[in-house]
């Protein structure tokens, strides 16, 4: 895989669900360039969300956040593009949207810590655990965009 071919696993939570953000942060992905290869709207089960943040289990807040991610429909995508899981982590924006920029996702659609309506992968191991947690093989496409060769020298 070349840099360009890098994946990282982005979640629109619950609450970016149910506030109709799922449209505009997808834009921003594809306007910065990055290609989507993996897509599907789930109600999330408590053992995926128990696995997908085990490494949070021992931490106070760890049922309230399962909780949470299990209240309704969350967005799973998988992005590819060159440094895409840093990159992606920056348009993010910090875990605590009052620490987070204006124009980053958090910074401008967020409020508390506890409803930051979005999750990205912290590294590209955690993005390749991540993917194989919430998708199949099958669910992801390889494809070359047009736009690609305007993209990447």
């Amino acid at each position: 895989m070349t840099s360009a071919e890098e994946r990282t696993f982005i979640a629109i939570k619950p609450d970016g669900v149910q506030r109709g953000l799922v449209g505009k942060i997808i834009k921003r992905f594809e306007q910065k360039g990055f290609k989507l290869v993996g897509m599907k709207l789930l109600h999330a089960s408590e053992d995926l969300l128990k696995t997908h943040y085990s490494d949070l289990s021992e931490r106070p807040f760890f049922p309230g956040l399962v909780k949470y991610m299990h209240s309704g429909p969350i967005v799973a995508m998988v992005w590819e593009g060159m440094d895409v899981v840093k990159t992606g982590r920056v348009m993010l924006g910090e875990t605590n949207p009052a620490d987070s920029k204006p124009g980053t996702i958090r910074g401008d659609f967020c409020i508390q810590v506890g409803r930051n309506i979005i999750h990205g992968s912290d590294s590209v191991d955690s993005a390749n655990a991540e993917i194989n947690l919430w998708f199949t093989p099958e669910e992801l496409v390889s494809y070359t965009s047009c736009a690609e060769s305007w993209i990447y020298d």
